[in-house]
């Protein structure tokens, strides 16, 4: 079906190349308009013009799996470009798992291909009769049937939408978690990266939308392509010079999982912090003996993507991505098992069904525990016996929750809603915050990480504000147990990862000093040609607007104070085991500092007097306190 180039003649920006793409699945319609000046201006790329159009354009209360959500699709001006590690794409919408805002960010050749096919931006709206699938290809738009692909795996669903489209196009699309409305399903690439938080693939499965193909034979325009060039070879001799680039070509992020452990930011036993039997299979020596391949995202050096082989045990035969940290956590440690090759089993499942890893381990290890204590019974988990470490019955439940059988039907609302329906005092052992659940960084050992989970827009998420001041010592060291300045510290990283995912930059070599936002400035401003950009002060402001419109976009949902709040056992149960023994989450006085820091009052709600500063008068208006 053919589309109309629609746009307001005012304030159009010929700076960039790319246009937003405009996807009714109600009507089967589709615009596209150019980019305006105030939003490329004021919001740069990425994650700014995803909460930008979320914020402006969705009603307040609007159910999540509604016909009214709008999934956003978003790259950045850097995009598909020559600078590296700027090619991740974002999905943003109102999420199924939380009730709140939601980002999440996947990797791959995806974003890059959507740039080349002309496009900063993809606003999907609306709910198809039948399942759909979206082919792009540069300014052409059609909606196909995806009635022979809706019940498959990803693996499968990109082999069949490739023989219909082009062998060399790129995809996000959904599994059966998604198509069946599992809260902490993912959105995933064909090159098996995912969107996983939040339940991105719910929204998906609400339209009907099966996947988004896009080819793209057109290349990002560049402003300044001498400057650009110079800005370029100035980050890679940053990367060449950091000890961090071959750390994650080796291994990629599986060389802390046992580092991590040791130094107690590995949570074990759905964060009861017992000492972890067997956690030697993690040391990086084991890990990297099941390594037979490396890979990488578009534009990236870094190449940390690695791939497994299984040769032994039941799961022999299987080669697959490697499960990243959170995952060898979340399959792993939070469950207390060490078997790797099922957490590498369990790892491609829920790449193939499209689940979030974090999300599923959590509700696993929230399930295993009320057994252990009796709040349910064998009778209620279809006669599985949930044991700690047990690595078949992972695997199973992994399963059960992508198709919502017996209790994983339960499992896939997320552990916030699962405890609320079984009620009898399980919520004491859902571990989550506003509904998301918690990732492998125990919030007791690191004050400023959990300060981020607990003032995170979209709940408890790592790598919204990852605080590499308390875990690496960069740009200074600070110490990890303190409450004093993580206020500070807390709205530093979260700021500084906002703007650096208008690129949109991976947040590895920001948090490892290999990116700076000086760099991003001078790679921004040879790109754009906009002057505001060079400036490293005003892209720190864009990323406070960022982050500031996020909060105003939940605190008009209904969410303050009372829900930046972490978990019973976080802020009661001292830690058992050293090096964090004894330690708790002092949430009211880190928050009290936080809101201070952010300019915000007591109930965590910004003041016009920020917003106003910020130039968000709309939001100020809106909510602003």
């Amino acid at each position: 079906m053919r589309g109309v180039l629609v746009g307001q003649e005012a304030n159009i920006f010929s700076g960039y190349m790319g246009k937003i793409l405009r996807i009714d699945l109600t009507r089967c319609k589709w615009t596209a308009e150019p980019l305006r000046k105030d939003l490329a201006e004021n919001f740069i790329g990425g994650r700014g013009f995803g909460i930008k159009i979320l914020f402006d354009e969705l009603e307040k209360g609007i159910g999540p799996l509604s016909p009214e959500n709008k999934l956003i699709i978003t790259v950045g001006p850097l995009t598909g470009t020559k600078a590296q590690s700027a090619s991740r794409w974002i999905a943003q919408f109102k999420s199924p798992l939380t009730s709140a805002y939601c980002r999440s960010v996947g990797g791959g050749f995806f974003g890059a291909e959507l740039k080349f096919a002309g496009y900063d931006a993809i606003v999907v709206e609306g709910r198809s009769e039948k399942p759909v699938y979206v082919w792009i290809r540069d300014d052409g738009v059609e909606f196909r049937d995806a009635s022979r692909v809706w019940g498959m795996a990803t693996e499968s669903t990109k082999e069949f939408i490739l023989e219909e489209t082009d062998e060399k196009a790129k995809m996000c699309m959904i599994g059966p978690a998604g198509e069946r409305l599992v809260k902490i399903s993912a959105i995933v690439t064909d090159d098996m990266r995912t969107a996983s938080r939040g339940g991105g693939g719910a929204v998906m499965g609400s339209k009907n939308l099966k996947a988004i193909v896009v080819k793209g034979a057109k290349r990002p325009a560049i402003y300044d392509e001498k400057a650009f060039d110079e800005a370029v070879k100035e980050q890679i001799e940053a990367y060449r010079g950091s000890p961090a680039l071959e750390h994650f070509r080796a291994l990629g992020t599986d060389g802390i999982v046992y580092l991590f452990y040791m130094l107690g930011n590995f949570p074990t036993y759905n964060f009861k912090q017992l000492p972890l039997e067997g956690v030697h299979r993690f040391a990086p020596e084991v890990l990297a003996s099941y390594v037979v391949k490396h890979g990488g995202c578009f534009g990236c050096m870094m190449r940390c993507w690695k791939t497994f082989k299984l040769t032994k045990g039941p799961y022999a035969g299987i080669t697959w991505e490697f499960p990243e940290y959170e995952t060898h956590w979340s399959y792993g440690g939070v469950l207390g098992n060490c078997n790797i090759e099922s957490i590498t089993y369990a790892n491609m499942l829920s790449d193939l069904y499209g689940l979030d890893t974090i999300s599923t381990g959590v509700s696993i290890a929230f399930a295993t525990e009320l057994y252990e204590k009796g709040i349910i019974s064998k009778s209620e988990t279809d006669g599985l016996e949930l044991r700690w470490g047990d690595p078949d019955v992972i695997v199973e439940l992994v399963r059960r929750i992508a198709l919502r059988i017996g209790i994983g039907n339960i499992l896939a609302e997320g552990v916030k809603r699962a405890s609320e329906i079984i009620g009898r005092g399980s919520e004491k052992y859902a571990m989550h915050v506003k509904g998301l659940e918690l990732p492998a960084y125990d919030p007791r050992s690191l004050k400023g990480q959990g300060l981020n989970f607990a003032t995170s827009p979209i709940g408890a998420s790592h790598c919204i504000g990852w605080n590499k001041f308390e875990i690496l010592g960069v740009p200074r060291k600070v110490d990890p147990f303190a409450t004093e300045g993580k206020g500070e510290i807390t709205k530093y990283v979260q700021d500084e990862t906002a703007v650096a995912e208008t690129a949109v930059f991976c947040t590895f070599p920001l948090t490892n000093q290999m990116i700076t936002l000086d760099m991003y400035s001078k790679l921004l401003y040879a790109a754009t040609g906009i002057e505001k950009f060079n400036n490293p002060k005003y892209l720190w402001l864009v990323g406070e607007r960022i982050f500031n419109l996020e909060r105003v976009f939940i605190v008009r949902e209904g969410f303050d104070a009372r829900h930046d709040a972490m978990p019973e056992r976080i802020v009661k149960e001292p830690v058992p085991r050293e090096p964090s023994k004894g330690q708790v989450f002092e949430q009211d006085v880190l928050l009290k500092d936080y809101y201070n820091v952010r300019g915000w009052n007591e109930q965590g709600i910004p003041s016009k007097e920020k917003l106003k500063e910020l130039g968000l008068y709309d939001a100020a208006e809106q909510v602003g306190a």
